[in-house]
């Protein structure tokens, strides 16, 4: 067995969780760790920044909020599987933590890191609880927050860390913003995982309604769903706008660093990659999201004067215009933005959140 001690990472399958997962593997591994990642099918998709040294396990995921009756009726079932299939290999090589990032797919590193009373922990990212980490706040050792203030049930704390981000992210930190002009300008427009139709829906009509004299020099990145990026496409051909669509950008960090203007759903790792580069940005939080988690996670950058935020239910194509001209229509405005969304971001996260597991995993050792 090696002498590295073992960190196992459990998170579910969106860039929310996965990101900030990502970037706490990238520290412990350079500190000398051993670490496994646990995630579902939907989390294999973002390993692929994931340094190669990471060991990647898949459970299986089970969930209430997807499938037919017969398949919620299976849930427990299959997540005590989960928690005893977890336990049995931690009991062949013991973890020395367990961090989980949320998700259904963290339940079984965490459920078995309890019954084996391991030293563990949650990261949670937005300003309010998941279902899963909110069951687990009280039955680990540490709670570490991204967004805060954060919604904890009653008999938990949180200690505020920032919410981690990746090294991609990390090499772009406080790049030089470029304020709007009379030349190219970049507009990034990124929707999440989930939830991102009504952008796909608004935003073409939105940008193709500007001024000409400003439209002549957009041009655009929009992450589309794969049912709507054709329609999206067509959209910004047929206006003439210069767009690149696609489901996924795997150089999203760049891309932010290049944006005149960021066009984004407020999920907690948008929030803080959009931070530590510096740039400004319109957030349309999740309407559906639990607890309306999302507008929590914006308040920062609002607060800040670095974003405008439009509820989910006032985004029209002329709203969003006027906002996307108020900004590219004013550099000076523009670049006072992009400083204010450095003043809030907290670039050490992944550090913060690293020395809490080594913290941890010591003060557990010693009263061993």
């Amino acid at each position: 067995m090696s002498e590295k001690p073992l960190l196992v990472i459990a998170a579910g399958g969106t860039g929310g969780h996965m990101f900030p997962a990502q970037a706490l593997a990238e520290v412990m591994l350079r500190r000398g760790w051993r670490v496994l990642l646990s995630t579902d099918a939907r989390g294999l998709r973002y390993t692929g920044g994931f340094p190669h040294s990471v060991a990647i396990e898949e459970v299986a995921s089970a969930t209430f909020a997807r499938g037919g009756p017969l398949a919620k009726l299976l849930v427990p079932f299959r997540v005590l599987g989960g928690v005893l299939g977890a336990t049995m290999r931690m009991l062949r090589d013991r973890p020395r933590v367990v961090v989980g990032f949320g998700g259904y797919p963290s339940i079984p590193a965490l459920g078995a890191a309890w019954l084996l009373r391991l030293p563990r922990m949650v990261h949670e990212q937005n300003g309010v609880l998941g279902r899963v980490n909110r069951i687990f706040a009280r039955r680990v050792d540490r709670v570490a927050c991204g967004t805060w203030p954060t919604d904890l049930p009653e008999g938990a704390s949180g200690v505020h860390v920032g919410n981690p981000v990746r090294a991609a992210v990390l090499e772009r930190a406080a790049a030089a913003y470029i304020p709007p002009g009379d030349y190219p300008m970049s507009l990034l427009v990124i929707g999440g995982s989930q939830g991102a139709r009504i952008l796909s829906d608004v935003v073409p009509d939105a940008i193709a309604a500007l001024p000409p004299q400003m439209l002549r020099n957009i041009r655009v990145s929009h992450q589309a769903r794969e049912e709507d990026g054709a329609r999206v496409a067509q959209i910004y051909a047929d206006a003439g706008i210069a767009a690149e669509v696609k489901t996924f950008f795997r150089d999203l960090p760049a891309r932010i660093s290049e944006a005149q203007l960021v066009i984004s759903r407020s999920g907690a790792s948008s929030v803080a990659d959009i931070s530590v580069i510096g740039r400004p940005s319109i957030l349309v939080p999740f309407a559906a999201a639990a607890g309306d988690h999302q507008s929590a996670n914006a308040r920062g950058l609002v607060e800040a004067g670095a974003a405008i935020l439009i509820p989910e239910k006032r985004l029209e194509p002329e709203t969003l215009a006027s906002h996307i001209a108020s900004v590219l229509g004013n550099p000076e405005a523009a670049q006072a933005m992009a400083e204010a969304a450095l003043g809030t971001a907290m670039p050490r996260a992944h550090v913060e959140l690293a020395d809490m597991v080594e913290a941890l995993a010591a003060e557990k050792k010693g009263q061993n």
